[in-house]
C-alpha cells in the first residue's frame, strides 16, 4: 500500500533539501536506506488480490504469524530480564503491583470491619464499668437488712494520683514494658515463659480479657484479646488503661478493684498504701482466691517477696530498702453478718440489678418484705410435720405486693426456690378458672350440674372416694371438689375460654387446649402464678403483677391507661361465694378462720402435690407441699397439712388486726356456762393440728387419720362422722 510513497516519482515534491541533500523539515523521506517500519506492515497486510486466498474457506485455519523477538531498547542489557525475589525489581512488575495494591486494600478494609465489630460488641465505655455486679443490700419494709449479695467494689482509682511504689508494684510483676508496647508484648511473653516472673499477657490484654471476654482458654479468645488490646491502645492513654485495670482487677475475698481491696485488707486508701502493702496486693492478682492473705497469709507473703524483688530490679525500690521491708499487718474490720441469700432475696435481686445503673457504688434497696410476716411464715413452716417433704409459701397483698416467701424447708441445704422456680400441678385449685369462666358465661352458684360417673369418652375421671350423686349445685360441686362436675363444666364452656381466663388472671405457663384433664389441674405452673390469680379475685382487678419493691403511685393518666380489668359485681360476688363455701362447708375446713375466709384445696394424682390457696383480710397466701422427686406423699391432701399451714400463718399474720370485729355482748346474768359463749372455734387439742370447735349445734372435732381429714360432729341427733375430701 505504501510502496508508491517510496517511488522515485514522489521525490519531485521534495525539492527543498539541506546541504547534505536530505529533504527539509515538513517533508517525508521517500526512501530510507536502512529500511522502514512500514516494511513489516506491508508484509503483514498484503492488499493485492490473490485468487488462492479467495478460495480459502472460513473453516480453514490461517497460519499463525511468526513471533517477532524485539531487540532490547536503548539502555537495556543483553542479559536475563527476570529478577530474584529478594531484589526490589522483583516487586515492581505491573502485574505484581496490581495484586499488591489490592491485597493492601483488602487488609485495610478488614481492619475497618474489625474496628466496627469491636465498636459494636465491645464498646469502650464497658471498660469503665465494674466487671462484677456491685454489692446490693436488701432491706425489709421496716428497714431490717435481710440479705446482702454481690461483689465488694468501691470508687475507681486514678493511676496518676497513686504513689510510684504502688504503680511500680503492679508494673514490675505484671507488665514491665507497659509504657513501651502497643498492647501485646512478645518479649514479655517469652520472658514470662522462661523465668516465670511477670504475666504472659500485658495489662492491656488482661483488661480486655476480664472486661470484654469470657475466661475460656482457646486460641480464638486469645486472638480476640489481642485485637481488643490493640484497639484499647489506639483509643486510650496508658494511664487510662492502667486506671481501669486497677479499678476492676479481682483481689480475692469478693473484693474487686484496688480501692476495695486496700480498704478490706489494710483499711486504708490506695493513695496511702505502704510499699509492702502495695507489693502484697499486686501479688494477689496471680491467684486471688488461693493467695488471699485472710486465708493463706504465708503464700501471700511469699508472693509479696517476689514482687519486692521485681520492684528492686526495675528501680522502684533500692536493694537496701527492698530487703528491709517488713511483712504488712492485716486490718480487716468489715464483718458481714447479713445472709448472702434467702428465697425472697434470690427472687428480688435480679429485679433490683435490672433496674439499677452500672456503677462502683454499693446500693441499698427497700423491699416489700414484711419482717414480721416472714418470721411468722418461718415459724409455721418449721413447726409443720413435713417429714421428708418440701414446702413453699407465698404471701402477698391483693395489689401484688409480696410480703413473705418460703421456698423450702432450709435455704442452706437447698436454695432452689419452690415458690417461683418449681413447676408443679395445681390440682383442684385450677378449678377456680373453670368455675369463674362458667360464672362469666352467665351461670350462677345455684345452677345444677350432673354429678354421675363419666362413662363415655377416653377420659373418665373419678371423684374422691367414689362419691357421686345425680346432680348438685355449682356451689356444692366446688365446695366438695367434684371432679366429674368440673370436667363436665369444662367441656360445656370450652377449653379455649378456660385457658383465656387463666391467662387473663396471670398464668403464663403453657396450657394445652382441648385436654379435659386440664380442668383437674394437670398442667404445671409455679405457686407464684397460682397465688397471683387468686389475688385477682381478692382485688377484683386483673392481672395482678407480683412485685418485690414499692411501686410508685400512678397518676390519673396512668390509671386510665393501665390496662387493668375488673369483674362484674355479680361474677365477683358469686366467685367469692364458691370460695367461701369451699372453706366453711367443703374440703378446706381445716383452714377455716373466725372471720371471712376464701380458698380452695388441691391434690394431684397419687398425692404427689398438695396445695391450699386462699385469702383473708388483706393477705393472699398459697401453700404447696410435695417431694422434689415428684414421689407420692404419705396420705397428705390439700385439705390436710397445707390447709393447716395456711391457717396457722393467717392466724399469726392477722393477729391484732381488725379483720374480725369484736362482738359486743351484754354482761351475763348468773354463772357463766359454756353455752353462754356463742362460739369457740379451732381450739388446738394436740400436736397434729386437731381442733375443737364449740358451736350452737354442738361440738366439732377436726383431725386427720392416715393423712385424710376427718370431722366428728356431736349434736343432739348424735355423732356424725364426715371423712374429708379433696
Amino acid at each position: 500500500m505504501f510502496a508508491w510513497l517510496r517511488s522515485p516519482r514522489r521525490r519531485k515534491y521534495s525539492t527543498d533539501r539541506d546541504q547534505d541533500g536530505r529533504p527539509k523539515a515538513g517533508y517525508y523521506a521517500l526512501q530510507d536506506p536502512y529500511g522502514s517500519a512500514l516494511d513489516d506492515f506491508d508484509e503483514t497486510f498484503d492488499f493485492q488480490t490473490d485468487r488462492s486466498k479467495r478460495k480459502r474457506r472460513f473453516w480453514q485455519r490461517k497460519p499463525k504469524p511468526i513471533p517477532v523477538v524485539e531487540a532490547p531498547r536503548f539502555g537495556e542489557r543483553w542479559a536475563e530480564s527476570e529478577t530474584r525475589w529478594y531484589q526490589p525489581g522483583h516487586y515492581c512488575d505491573r502485574r505484581k503491583r496490581w495484586w499488591l495494591v489490592r491485597i493492601l486494600a483488602a487488609m485495610i478494609g478488614l481492619f475497618i470491619v474489625i474496628g466496627a465489630w469491636l465498636a459494636v460488641t465491645a464498646p469502650l465505655g464497658k471498660s469503665l464499668e465494674p466487671i462484677a455486679p456491685p454489692q446490693i443490700t436488701l432491706l425489709a419494709s421496716d428497714g431490717t437488712p435481710i440479705a446482702r449479695s454481690g461483689a465488694s467494689v468501691d470508687a475507681p482509682v486514678v493511676a496518676s494520683e497513686l504513689p510510684d511504689h504502688v504503680v511500680g508494684a503492679f508494673l514490675a510483676i505484671e507488665d514491665r514494658s507497659f509504657y513501651s508496647h502497643w498492647g501485646v508484648d512478645p518479649r514479655g511473653i517469652a520472658r514470662a515463659a522462661w523465668t516465670g516472673v511477670g504475666g504472659g499477657s500485658t495489662i492491656t490484654q488482661q483488661l480486655a480479657k476480664f472486661t470484654f471476654l469470657t475466661p475460656e482458654q482457646t486460641l480464638s479468645r486469645k486472638a480476640r484479646e489481642a485485637l481488643i488490646a490493640f484497639w484499647l491502645e489506639a483509643w486510650l492513654t496508658k494511664d487510662e488503661i492502667l486506671s481501669r485495670y486497677l479499678s476492676n482487677a479481682y483481689f480475692g475475698d469478693n473484693q474487686y478493684g484496688l480501692r476495695a481491696a486496700s480498704l478490706h485488707y489494710f483499711y486504708r486508701q490506695p493513695e496511702n498504701l505502704k510499699p509492702e502493702q502495695a507489693a502484697m496486693l499486686a501479688g494477689l492478682l496471680k491467684a486471688p482466691s488461693r493467695l488471699a492473705p485472710t486465708r493463706n497469709y504465708d503464700l501471700a507473703e511469699e508472693r509479696m517477696r517476689l514482687v519486692i524483688g521485681a520492684m528492686a530490679e526495675e528501680g522502684y525500690l533500692t536493694e537496701a530498702r527492698a530487703s528491709a521491708l517488713p511483712s504488712p499487718r492485716l486490718d480487716v474490720r468489715a464483718v458481714n453478718r447479713i445472709p448472702t441469700g434467702t428465697y425472697f432475696a434470690d427472687w428480688a435481686l435480679p429485679i433490683a440489678r435490672k433496674g439499677s445503673e452500672a456503677s462502683y457504688a454499693k446500693q441499698t434497696f427497700t423491699t416489700t418484705l414484711d419482717a414480721r410476716l416472714q418470721g411468722v411464715a418461718s415459724r409455721v413452716v418449721a413447726n409443720a410435720p413435713l417429714g421428708s417433704a418440701q414446702v413453699a409459701l407465698v404471701a402477698m397483698r391483693p395489689s401484688g405486693e409480696v410480703v413473705a416467701m418460703i421456698g423450702g424447708k432450709d435455704y442452706a441445704n437447698s436454695p432452689f426456690n419452690r415458690a417461683t422456680q418449681a413447676k408443679r400441678q395445681p390440682g383442684s385449685t385450677f378449678k377456680l378458672f373453670v368455675y369463674l369462666t362458667a360464672l362469666q358465661a352467665g351461670m350462677r352458684p345455684a345452677d345444677r350440674i350432673e354429678n354421675t360417673p363419666i362413662e363415655a369418652g377416653a377420659y373418665r375421671p373419678k371423684n374422691y372416694a367414689e362419691r357421686y350423686s345425680d346432680s348438685m349445685t355449682l356451689e356444692q360441686a366446688f365446695a366438695s371438689s367434684s371432679n366429674v362436675a368440673a370436667v363436665r363444666l369444662f367441656n360445656q364452656i370450652g377449653s379455649d375460654e378456660v385457658i383465656r381466663t387463666a391467662q387473663d388472671l396471670g398464668v403464663t405457663s403453657e396450657l394445652p387446649a382441648g385436654d379435659p384433664s386440664l380442668a383437674l389441674g394437670t398442667s404445671t405452673m409455679s405457686l407464684l402464678e397460682l397465688t397471683r390469680a387468686y389475688a385477682a379475685i381478692a382485688a377484683n382487678t386483673y392481672p395482678v403483677e407480683p412485685y418485690a419493691f414499692p411501686q410508685e403511685e400512678e397518676g390519673w393518666i396512668g390509671w386510665l391507661f393501665d390496662g387493668e380489668s375488673h369483674f362484674s359485681e355479680r361474677v365477683h360476688n358469686d366467685m367469692e361465694q364458691l370460695l367461701r363455701s369451699a372453706v366453711n362447708d367443703g374440703t378446706g375446713r381445716a383452714a377455716m378462720l373466725a372471720g371471712p375466709n376464701f380458698g380452695k384445696t388441691g391434690t394431684t394424682q397419687d398425692n404427689r402435690d398438695a396445695l391450699f390457696v386462699g385469702y383473708a383480710g388483706d393477705l393472699v397466701v398459697g401453700v404447696w407441699v410435695g417431694n422434689d422427686d415428684n414421689s407420692p406423699l404419705n396420705g397428705v391432701t390439700g385439705g390436710g397439712l397445707p390447709a393447716r399451714i395456711w391457717k396457722n400463718f393467717m392466724t399469726g399474720a392477722l393477729a391484732g388486726t381488725n379483720v374480725v370485729e369484736p362482738v359486743e355482748r351484754p354482761d351475763p346474768e348468773g354463772p357463766i356456762r359454756p353455752l353462754d359463749i356463742e362460739e369457740l372455734r379451732d381450739i388446738p387439742i394436740d400436736e397434729n393440728g386437731s381442733t375443737l370447735s364449740i358451736e350452737e349445734e354442738g361440738l366439732t372435732v377436726v383431725t386427720e387419720i392416715d393423712g385424710v381429714p376427718v370431722e366428728f360432729r356431736l349434736t343432739e341427733e348424735g355423732l356424725e362422722i364426715d371423712p374429708g375430701r379433696r
